[in-house]
C-alpha cells in the first residue's frame, strides 16, 4: 500500500495569535483545497493528554464484554456500547457480500445538561454512558473534548476569514451542537482479505480531529480513485474536512472518501471528534465557489438522525439528496 505524505503544518501561530497565523491559514486552506486532510503540529494539545487517551481507549475495551454490552446503543439513544460487526455499510442491504465493519465502538455526544431544555426539542440530545469500572473515563475524556473543542473554534474562525466571511459567523452555530466522538476498537483480524474496520464514507461533519494510531491504517482516495495511506507524525494531529463544511465553502474545501484497513497483527485504536453544529442549523453555501457544485441545503438534525438511522442493521436510506457534495 502506497502512503501518501499529508501536509504538515505548525499553527502555533493560529493558536496563541502570534505572528505567523496569515502564512500558517494559507498553508491550512492549500491542503483542505487540494486533498481535505491536514497533519497539524503545534496544535496547542499536550502529550499528556494524548498518551492518557490512547491508555484510556486500551481500558475501555479490555473490560469485560458483559459489561460492555451493558451499555449498549439503542436506535432511541445513539450513546454507549458498539459490539464488534454489528454496523455495516448500507451497500450491504444491495450488496449481500459486503461484511459488516470490523471494529468495536463507544460512541459519546455533547454532554447535554439534565434540565437543559434543548433535550424537548430534538431526541438527538441526552447525557452519555460511562464504564464505571474505568474510574477516570470522564474525567479524562471530558478533558481532552475540551481541548478538541478550542481546537476546533479556532480552525473554524480561520476558515471563515478564508471564506470572507466574519471569523464568528461559524462559531454561532456551535451552542448546544451535534458534536459528538467514537472511541474505536479494531482487533487484528483472522483473515488476510481486505475487509475493512470501516467502510469507505465521509463524514458528516464540519471538522474531524483525529489523534491517529501510530500503526497506520486510515486510507485516502483520491481524485483519480485510488486508495492511499496517510502518513501523520506521532504527537501530530490529522483534521479533515467534512460534508457541512464542504457545503459552506461552496466546494472550496474538500470531504475526502476514506476508509480504515487494519492490516497489522494487533490491535488499533483511535477516538476521532466530530464537530457538527446545533441541530436546528441550516447549513448553506456561504460563498459562490464552483458553479458544478450542487448540494442541497441540509438541516443539521435531520441529516443527523438519518445517518443515525440508516447506520442500525437492515436499515436504508429513503432520502438521497442525503448524498452531499461529491468530489468526482
Amino acid at each position: 500500500m502506497k502512503k501518501v505524505e499529508i501536509p504538515n503544518i505548525d499553527i502555533t501561530a493560529l493558536i496563541v495569535n502570534g505572528v505567523g497565523k496569515r502564512k500558517a491559514r494559507d498553508e491550512l486552506i492549500a491542503a483542505f483545497e487540494e486533498i481535505g486532510f491536514a497533519v497539524l503540529v503545534g496544535h496547542g494539545i499536550e502529550k499528556k493528554r494524548l498518551s492518557e487517551m490512547r491508555e484510556l481507549l486500551i481500558r475501555v475495551f479490555s473490560v469485560p464484554d458483559s459489561v460492555k454490552e451493558g451499555l449498549s446503543i439503542s436506535q432511541s439513544n445513539y450513546r454507549g456500547y458498539i459490539p464488534l460487526g454489528f454496523f455495516s455499510p448500507n451497500e450491504k442491504k444491495v450488496l449481500e457480500e459486503t461484511k459488516n465493519d470490523l471494529y468495536e465502538g463507544f460512541k459519546l455526544h455533547w454532554e447535554c445538561p439534565k434540565e437543559h431544555p434543548v433535550k424537548d426539542e430534538c431526541k438527538l440530545y441526552g447525557s452519555n454512558k460511562w464504564v464505571k469500572e474505568v474510574e477516570d473515563m470522564e474525567e479524562t475524556l471530558l478533558s481532552y473534548w475540551e481541548d478538541c473543542d478550542l481546537l476546533a473554534s479556532t480552525l473554524l474562525s480561520h476558515l471563515a476569514i478564508a471564506l470572507g466571511v466574519k471569523p464568528d459567523i461559524l462559531l454561532d452555530f456551535f451552542n448546544e451542537p451535534l458534536t459528538n466522538m467514537t472511541l474505536l476498537h479494531y482487533p487484528v483480524s483472522s483473515t488476510e482479505s481486505q475487509r475493512s474496520g470501516i467502510h469507505p464514507h465521509k463524514d458528516i461533519s464540519s471538522i474531524t480531529i483525529l489523534h491517529p494510531d501510530p500503526l497506520g491504517g486510515l486510507e485516502i482516495r483520491t481524485r483519480k480513485g485510488e486508495w492511499l495511506e496517510i502518513f501523520c507524525p506521532p504527537d501530530a494531529l490529522l483534521v479533515n474536512i467534512g460534508d457541512l463544511m464542504e457545503v459552506w465553502s461552496g466546494g472550496r474545501f474538500i470531504s475526502t472518501p476514506h476508509r480504515v484497513l487494519n492490516r497489522t497483527q494487533e490491535s488499533r485504536y483511535s477516538a476521532p471528534y466530530f464537530s457538527v453544529p446545533r441541530y436546528s442549523t441550516l447549513v448553506k453555501r456561504l460563498v459562490e465557489y464552483d458553479n458544478n457544485f450542487k448540494p442541497r441545503e441540509i438541516l443539521v438534525g435531520e441529516v443527523s438522525a438519518e445517518v443515525w438511522r440508516t447506520n442500525w442493521p437492515d436499515e436504508i436510506s429513503l432520502q438521497s439528496s442525503y448524498q452531499l457534495g461529491s468530489i468526482n
